[in-house]
């Protein structure tokens, strides 16, 4: 193009351009990346990377997606199966439409890599040190992984015949098949794990001797007994004691009217397993309301639909050969539970005590400094107990007891023991702002329900021990994958990038890391005015405004 008198006209950049400008200096705030703590990675009590293992999964990469999984939790077809999932009920997509459902996922992936063979990370050169475990359940095992990828000698005692503990001996078949326990747990043992059966510690003095460091993972195995009057002929069992013979292929004989007294989940999978030993009524007697009982929703309303009769607001008076009489109790303002005096008879031929588990802790007499409070182990923030160099967790310390916490508490003591052996003190990383739903831009998000997994018919529910709840196809768990809204967290949707009036974001090769804070992108603040648009526009919350500093 020439100009009047044919000269050609000169364009280079800042002529005729507002990058010379630099219009930047006009801002008062600035746009900041930030990486924010989902709720769902917030509420697992095994520390899993949920939203990054979700992001890796939704793209197709299911081995990256399961090896970010196991780095903080070696079972993932075991907990995709037996997790009470509170994730989901902290999932910030409950509130568009439904919770991922994050645990139908973590199966899928757990069930991927047994199929296909996956091995775990190699240990770490060895350390010289070694680590004695007593307890070869949830927690026992998890800790070992740990300190065996450490690269620390590993050795666990267990006083069972087979590794696993109450995800054994405490949960049913039909939650938890055998050969998924199995495997997962064999291979964790291929480490380099040493796992000696049939082994109780009786004297933890003498078993640690000769170890560096000791982890007590004993499991709650003792069931609690009741005072409960009862003739000579009653047939009395604990719930605890009829799983773990159910278990062992030894089932107890129940009769056809089986009468299970609590209202835990132990409760739950008694009533359901005398269902399957072919109890024609199963009936579970409980003190208290439905929605004061300590069982999860889930195992109710599976109870439920098998059949189980509940009797809430009763309790048991005294049991004789083929009957037992009941008493209604009503709650007080305070909602505790108080006889009414007015009773009947219940025709049973059998009742099973689900009334909590205790641990055996005589494994402990004479360890000094160590403080035992209502039969569990007091220890501090690094899960040591006041004997130094003994740690402990899972069901041995205030807390739920559930696998997941268990495999928690594992990772947990296993990082404390590393940083202790090494003479250092492990200090976990500051944590991040949590990403609650009003920091996120949902209009992007299209209504899409959680995809329903798929449940054994009910009549093989209740006449065998075949898994109950099955898992996702493929395309269906990809898809659940994909529901992730990345809460707080950059997902390289480009919105910023093409929403930005003065063309001030500048985007990179996805995986550089080039631009801020090691993201993919980044802020020309030589032109950002500080409008807030990209703020306003990122579906996941991930960018904040901040004052700008002169």
């Amino acid at each position: 193009m020439n100009g009047r008198d044919g000269t050609p006209f000169a364009i280079t950049l800042g002529v005729g351009s507002s990058l010379a400008n630099k219009t930047g200096s006009w801002r008062t705030e600035r746009p900041v990346y930030r990486n924010a703590l989902p709720p769902c990675n917030d509420a697992c009590p095994a520390g899993e990377n949920i939203q990054g293992w979700l992001y890796e999964a939704e793209g197709g990469d299911y081995e990256a997606a399961w090896r970010l999984l196991v780095a903080d939790n070696p079972f993932p077809a075991i907990m995709g199966r037996v997790c009470y999932h509170p994730c989901q009920a902290a999932c910030n997509r409950a509130h568009l439409d439904e919770a991922v459902g994050i645990n139908a996922v973590e199966r899928f992936l757990g069930d991927a890599a047994l199929q296909a063979g996956w091995e775990l990370p190699a240990p770490l050169p060895d350390t010289g040190r070694s680590v004695l475990i007593v307890g070869a359940g949830p927690s026992g095992l998890s800790a070992a992984h740990h300190l065996r990828r450490a690269g620390h000698r590993v050795v666990i005692r267990e006083a069972g015949p087979l590794p696993g503990g109450m995800m054994r001996f405490g949960i049913p078949a039909y939650r938890l098949p055998r050969d998924v326990l199995d495997a997962e747990v064999g291979r964790l043992l291929g480490s380099g794990i040493e796992l000696h059966l049939d082994d109780r510690v009786d004297d933890l003095m003498a078993a640690s001797r000769g170890f560096d460091a000791t982890f007590l993972a004993v499991g709650a195995h003792i069931g609690r007994r009741a005072y409960i009057p009862a003739g000579e002929s009653a047939h009395i069992l604990d719930a605890v004691g009829v799983l773990r013979d159910t278990a062992d292929d030894q089932p107890p004989l129940l009769g056809r009217r089986v009468v299970v007294y609590g209202g835990g989940n132990t409760a739950m999978d008694a009533a359901r397993t005398a269902k399957r030993l072919g109890a024609e009524e199963a009936i579970v007697v409980y003190r208290r309301t439905r929605d004061r009982m300590p069982a999860h929703d889930s195992e109710v309303a599976e109870a439920l639909e098998e059949g189980v009769i509940m009797r809430w607001l009763s309790t048991i008076r005294h049991v004789d050969e083929g009957s037992m009489v009941v008493e209604r109790m009503e709650l007080d303002a305070d909602g505790f539970p108080r006889p009414t005096g007015e009773t009947e008879e219940l025709a049973a031929d059998s009742l099973v005590l689900a009334l909590g588990q205790d641990v055996d802790l005589s494994l402990l007499d004479g360890v000094p400094d160590l403080e035992v409070v209502d039969g569990v182990v007091t220890v501090d923030d690094r899960m040591m107990t006041g004997h130094a160099g003994v740690f402990a967790g899972g069901d041995m310390v205030p807390s739920e007891r559930t696998v997941t916490v268990a495999v928690g508490h594992g990772k947990q003591a296993a990082r404390t023991i590393d940083a202790w052996l090494r003479g250092e003190e492990y200090r976990h990383a500051a944590r991040p702002a949590l990403a609650d739903v009003t920091s996120l831009n949902t209009w992007y998000y299209t209504d899409a329900p959680a995809s329903v997994r798929p449940t054994l018919d009910l009549v093989r529910r209740i006449s065998t021990f075949d898994e109950v709840t099955l898992g996702l196809d493929e395309d269906t768990a990809v898809f659940e994958a994909r529901r992730c809204l990345s809460c707080g967290n950059c997902f390289h949707c480009d919105n910023c990038f093409g929403v930005c009036p003065d063309n001030a974001v500048r985007k990179f090769a996805e995986g550089s890391g080039a631009g801020d804070n090691g993201r993919d992108y980044a802020f020309d603040l030589d032109y950002c005015k500080g409008c807030g648009l990209c703020v306003a526009e990122c579906p996941s919350g991930a960018i904040d405004l901040v004052p700008e500093q002169i």
